[in-house]
């Protein structure tokens, strides 16, 4: 095992960079690691100094470590135990222990999540695909990716039951949903405000979309930005994604 100030890698484990203020992500070589959707999500809210921030879900806790500067708490919530080991020596690893917590728990258990509207911002990364749709992955890499273990009705309660009034809840998601996105958001007392789409490239029809919401918000005023796009005609990356993403890798 490899140690680095005073934190273990195990097997099958490695520390890559963020490329942002010099922090680095402990991630298995063989599992589920963070993607572009992390990074677009951490970076669509506004956040203010003093606000308390708690992200659904954490996986290897790459969206805390993105964030920490502009925030006063974060709380990271992961159900694998491995996967949250991870993003807990994550934060070791950058000396962000003051700022972020990462705590191994069910969001759905909302008892056990934290005395209610405690939180300013809630993001949410959650699996995109129904379970009637057929498996598409193995493993955490399934939980990531279909409703395995939470359902975007969970996600939902949970952000609504965390938030305070007016606190802001921001998700990311495939277009295709959008429809069971905003009902789940009316039935919780969440109101879209903001909304902005992300197409691969010109030509090809978004795969998909960032939306936030206000608890407690009047319904209506939704904002609908200019749609991102990820590829130029030159097949690199865009200047207003490199401009989003800095200098971090993007994974497929």
């Amino acid at each position: 095992m490899e140690i680095m100030k005073g934190v273990r890698l195990k097997t099958n484990e490695r520390v890559d960079s963020l490329d942002h203020l010099g922090r680095r992500i402990i991630q298995r070589t063989d599992g589920f690691r963070f993607a572009m959707d992390a990074v677009l999500l951490a970076h669509f809210p506004r956040y203010k100094k003093d606000c308390r921030v708690l992200d659904l879900g954490t996986g290897v806790g790459a969206m805390p470590l993105l964030i920490a500067e502009h925030t006063a708490y974060i709380e990271a919530v992961e159900l694998d135990a491995e996967t949250a080991g991870m993003a807990a020596r994550s934060v070791l690893l950058n000396g962000l222990e003051k700022t972020i917590r990462v705590r191994q728990a069910d969001y759905r258990d909302l008892g056990a999540l934290a005395p209610p509207e405690r939180f300013d911002v809630v993001l949410a990364n959650p699996p995109y695909g129904n379970l009637s749709d057929g498996p598409t992955a193995k493993g955490t890499r399934a939980g990531a990716r279909q409703e395995v273990t939470a359902t975007l009705i969970d996600v939902v309660r949970a952000a609504r039951y965390a938030l305070r009034y007016h606190g802001k809840f921001a998700m990311i998601y495939r277009p295709a949903r959008l429809a069971d996105v905003f009902a789940a958001l009316s039935a919780h007392q969440l109101a879209p405000k903001r909304m902005r789409f992300v197409e691969p490239r010109a030509g090809k029809p978004a795969n998909l979309v960032l939306i936030e919401a206000v608890q407690g918000g009047a319904q209506g005023g939704l904002v609908v930005l200019p749609t991102l796009r990820v590829y130029g005609g030159d097949g690199e990356y865009t200047p207003e994604l490199l401009e989003i993403y800095g200098k971090n890798r993007v994974e497929s």
